[in-house]
């Protein structure tokens, strides 16, 4: 709930100009009552309907607001507010959350009225790279680029997503500053647990089963059955998990339907490769207590699974002292 009524203060504003001057800036800002959450017309949709140019009503809107821009000192509250509200963002705000916040839902449009209005408040329209944005500096275009490039370079050397507060960025800004920039960029982007990252990151974006579900096992860090994995990311059919991670070399499956990341230290195959990689490593044969102890940090199996493993005589060889090491085929 705002603390003022926009909707009043826009009637108060418009009530001296002409009818046509009224009309054009009620549809170019959808600012009259009965089109208080419709988009604003476009110049040429106005014109035809006037039977004018575009350029016309273009005129005709300059006209309005050289009318009542000297109105607009009678609320020196109203635009201080928006001021201060930027100035705590660090100058800058993405359009639609600014509005949101000083609006709510209802009166976005007279909102971005008032602003357009005093020309204390620069709107920076939309690019491949960035959102729609206001700022209160008419360098802040560049500011917000020069920044946003920047980091972007330093995310990408990192490789992994990180917090606001790892930045070193956010003490040489401020927190509030660099979140405001960050918002504006459409290439950098959050998720769910607060960390930044670049938009086409499975960390930060999850697009399809396998990365929704590697960014479930970045969360939970620890092994997860892919029922629970499912449950995790909302979906109905667990085999569909359980066909997805298979697949994908990110994940390696370390018990009866639990899967690891491999990135974790997790190595691949059945638990008699397990135990061949073992032995083959240690350079040395093992005892069954050491080849016991390291099978059971890679695969989440019965210690019988292991044994029954390793005594199959076509994988592995037990010297006369109780040692293990591989069947040379």
């Amino acid at each position: 709930m705002s603390q003022f009524n926009y909707s009043k203060i826009c009637s108060e504003l418009l009530k001296n100009l002409s009818e046509r001057q009224k009309t054009v800036l009620s549809r170019r800002f959808s600012i009259s009552p009965k089109d208080n959450k419709g988009e604003g017309e476009t110049l040429d949709s106005i014109g035809k309907s006037f039977g004018v140019t575009r350029e016309r009503v273009r005129q005709i809107e300059n006209d309005a607001f050289s009318k009542i821009r000297p109105e607009i000192k009678k609320y020196p509250e109203v635009f201080q507010y928006f001021k201060q509200y930027l100035k705590n963002k660090g100058g800058t705000s993405r359009e639609d959350l600014l509005l949101e916040q000083l609006a709510g839902k209802d009166e976005k449009n007279q909102v971005s009225f008032l602003l357009n209005l005093n020309q204390d408040f620069i709107r920076f329209s939309e690019t491949p790279d960035f959102y729609p944005f206001w700022a209160i500096e008419k360098d802040a275009f560049s500011t917000v680029k020069k920044t946003i490039n920047f980091l972007q370079a330093e995310l990408k050397k990192i490789g992994k997503p990180v917090q606001l507060k790892d930045l070193k960025e956010a003490k040489e800004l401020g927190p509030n500053t660099l979140s405001s920039y960050l918002e504006i960029s459409k290439k950098i982007q959050n998720n769910p647990e607060g960390l930044w990252g670049m938009k086409d990151w499975p960390e930060i974006n999850p697009r399809g089963i396998k990365n929704k579900a590697f960014l479930v096992f970045k969360k939970e860090q620890k092994p997860l059955h892919f029922t629970a994995v499912a449950q995790l990311i909302g979906l109905a059919l667990p085999q569909t998990v359980h066909n997805e991670l298979i697949k994908d070399q990110r994940f390696v499956l370390v018990g009866r339907g639990l899967y690891a990341l491999k990135e974790w230290g997790y190595e691949e195959g059945a638990v008699k490769d397990v135990i061949a990689k073992i032995l083959k490593e240690s350079k040395k044969p093992l005892n069954k207590e050491e080849i016991l102890e390291k099978t059971l940090k890679q695969r989440f199996v019965k210690a019988n699974t292991v044994l029954l493993n390793l005594s199959n005589r076509k994988n592995f060889l037990k010297t006369n002292e109780g040692y293990y090491t591989v069947q040379e085929s």
